[in-house]
C-alpha cells in the first residue's frame, strides 16, 4: 500500500465517472479514523485507487484523502487517519488493465473495477447517493463491481 498525492504523477486520464484524476489535497486535521474495507477486489493487473471526497471535491480533481495500492490481490482494508468529523463519498477505481484510462464499453458502462460509498446508485452517481457520515473513528465496507 502506497500514499500518494496524484499531482506528483500528473493526470492519469481516469475518467469523470468516478472523478479520479490527477490531485489528491493535503490531509485534514486530526480527527478520527476511516477504515474502508473492499470486498470482491479480483486479482488483476492494474492498481486500485480509494479516495475519500467532500461535496465540493465530489467528482473533481481533489480529494481529502488518497491511497493506491499496487497490484491488489483478494479484499482490501483501507485505513485514513486524521478524518475530520463530516460528509463524505468513497470511490474506489481498479485499473484492472493496467492502461491509466476508466474504460467504458459502447453503451457507456464501465468495464474497470469500482465502487463508491452510500446505499445505492440509480443512474449517475451524485454526491446524495454516495455520502457518508463520518464522526470519529468509522468503517465502511464497499464491493467492487467489474464489468468485464
Amino acid at each position: 500500500m502506497v500514499d500518494f498525492n496524484l499531482r506528483r504523477y500528473g493526470s492519469l486520464a481516469l475518467a469523470g465517472f468516478l472523478g479520479l484524476s490527477s490531485v489528491f489535497g493535503a490531509g485534514i486535521a486530526h480527527a478520527g479514523s476511516l477504515t474502508v474495507s473492499i470486498d470482491g477486489v479480483q486479482k488483476r493487473d492494474g492498481n486500485l485507487y480509494v479516495r475519500v471526497q467532500t461535496e465540493s471535491q465530489f467528482m473533481q480533481d481533489a480529494a481529502s484523502h488518497g491511497r493506491i495500492i499496487d497490484r491488489p490481490v483478494g479484499d482490501v482494508d483501507v485505513v485514513f487517519s486524521g478524518v475530520d468529523d463530516g460528509t463524505y463519498a468513497i470511490s474506489v477505481w481498479h485499473d484492472d488493465n493496467a492502461n491509466g484510462t476508466f474504460d467504458f464499453d459502447e453503451r457507456g458502462m464501465p468495464l474497470d473495477g469500482w465502487a463508491l460509498s452510500g446505499p445505492g446508485l440509480t443512474g449517475a452517481p451524485s454526491f446524495d447517493q454516495t455520502k457518508i457520515s463520518v464522526e470519529g473513528d468509522v468503517s465502511v465496507t464497499l464491493r467492487m463491481i467489474y464489468g468485464r
